[in-house]
């Protein structure tokens, strides 16, 4: 039976573990039991996908990404060199917290830069961009841009990844209109 994705020889993928076609995972990799991952996705090197993940199609994850147990990635996603998600409030290495892993939600479309930490328990948006090296320990509303630590809102950005003007307004991108009321942005044309 032939793979309709690809694992380097470096990689372990365990029995239990689904993959989508077109999927490829590099070097030293490992993908656990129970875990799921989408078509068309791309894992980079030393990438670790814990049981009971979900990651959704066409989603990229950069090197040196752990996937926790509790952290669903939805369509689209990308997620940073070294980015971190963390699946407990309170981890003490001599108390078992296995039954309170809380659950991360990345939303369709939403970027996540490299060395960017994810506190458990969060949801990052739809077309939310996190800045690099951002530690975000609140709710990421959709298409918003977050920089710092902790992550703070300084604008909004496109479903392209283009920063919008203040206000919304539109892309200088790809020219999509969006319209902002009571601080949520929402897209006047039909987002790809």
């Amino acid at each position: 039976m032939s793979l309709t994705y690809f694992v380097h020889e470096s990689a372990f993928v365990d029995h239990g573990a689904t993959i989508g076609e077109g999927s490829k995972i590099w070097h030293f990799c490992h993908v656990m039991a129970g875990a799921a991952i989408g078509p068309g996705c791309n894992l980079g090197q030393n990438v670790v996908v814990m049981p009971g993940t979900r990651i959704g199609a066409n989603v990229k994850i950069q090197n040196n990404v752990s996937i926790y147990e509790g952290v669903e990635l939805e369509d689209d996603v990308f997620c940073g060199p070294s980015c971190v998600f963390t699946n407990v409030i309170n981890p003490r290495s001599h108390v078992s917290r296995k039954k309170e892993y809380q659950r991360t939600l990345v939303r369709r479309g939403a970027t996540i830069g490299a060395n960017a930490t994810i506190v458990c328990g969060r949801t990052i948006g739809i077309y939310a961009f996190v800045g690099a090296g951002a530690v975000v320990t609140r709710d990421v509303p959709d298409y918003a841009l977050v920089t710092g630590v902790p992550a703070r809102q300084v604008g909004w950005v496109c479903s392209c990844g283009v920063r919008l003007p203040a206000g919304g307004e539109n892309c200088a991108g790809c020219g999509l209109s969006y319209a902002e009321e009571d601080g949520r942005l929402s897209p006047i044309d039909r987002v790809p």
